[in-house]
């Protein structure tokens, strides 16, 4: 009689940090720019055209991001 085969559960990812955060090619963290969402007629458009862009999330943070994302 053949043993059952025990049953790997998956892991989930966690939905919030998967729309807040992307995993490069090479593998880096970016995460977008924060305070973009409103008060936007004080900040000059150069620092508009900056807030755009993704940067790459702080050293200190990335394991637990990886945590969150883990097929990513």
């Amino acid at each position: 009689m053949a043993k059952a085969k025990a049953k790997v559960r998956k892991l989930k990812t966690h939905r919030g940090a998967a729309k807040r955060f992307r995993i490069t090619k090479t593998g880096k963290v970016m995460r977008p720019h924060a305070f973009k969402r409103h008060l936007l007629g004080t900040k000059k458009p150069k620092r508009m055209r900056h807030l755009g862009k993704s940067v790459q999330v702080d050293p200190a943070d990335v394991a637990q991001v990886r945590l969150m994302l883990p097929y990513a």
